[in-house]
């Protein structure tokens, strides 16, 4: 199942980067998300090339039903972020891995963060798949809409955190 999204920020493309670095923000985003922050790792200068890692535990609440007997309370859900210096106009790249321990779904694909006259664009396209066979497809359509509004939130709270 894609996954497309992109989302408009007031910031400029190394503001939204040094937000998403930030362990304090990671933790605040976690939070929102009534979960926990468990790993949270920076490899590189984010002033160029880096790589960010965030492990989270996160409730299943709001699980999909059909996926909710593959999982208890919680999981774990691992992001790597590997994120291009920028260009000279600010802009970057990312490919980014989503993981669930325990649970066959998993995200892959790019990310982009492109300045404009009004901030930059956050944009991601990737792909959700599960390994389940029959009912794999049905998991991976169920998450993709709770994968969309955790971007939205991401950003949001980007904005909110930047606002400060």
């Amino acid at each position: 199942m894609a996954l497309n999204a992109s989302t408009h920020m007031p910031h400029a493309p190394q503001d939204v980067i040094n937000t998403l670095t930030d362990r304090g923000f990671a933790e605040h985003l976690t939070t929102m998300a009534k979960g926990t922050l468990t790993d949270f790792s920076v490899s590189g200068d984010t002033a160029s090339a880096f790589t960010l890692i965030t492990v989270r535990a996160l409730p299943t609440d709001r699980v999909p039903d059909m996926a909710k007997k593959f999982v208890g309370s919680s999981v774990e859900v691992t992001q790597t972020e590997k994120w291009s210096a920028p260009d000279a106009a600010g802009n970057r790249t990312a490919t980014v891995d989503i993981s669930v321990a325990g649970v066959p779904v998993s995200v892959s694909g790019s990310e982009s963060l492109t300045a404009n006259a009004e901030g930059s664009v956050f944009a991601i396209d990737a792909k959700v798949s599960s390994s389940i066979p029959f009912i794999g497809g049905k998991i991976a359509s169920a998450a993709e809409p709770y994968l969309g509004k955790a971007l939205n939130m991401q950003a949001a709270q980007v904005n909110s955190w930047l606002a400060k």
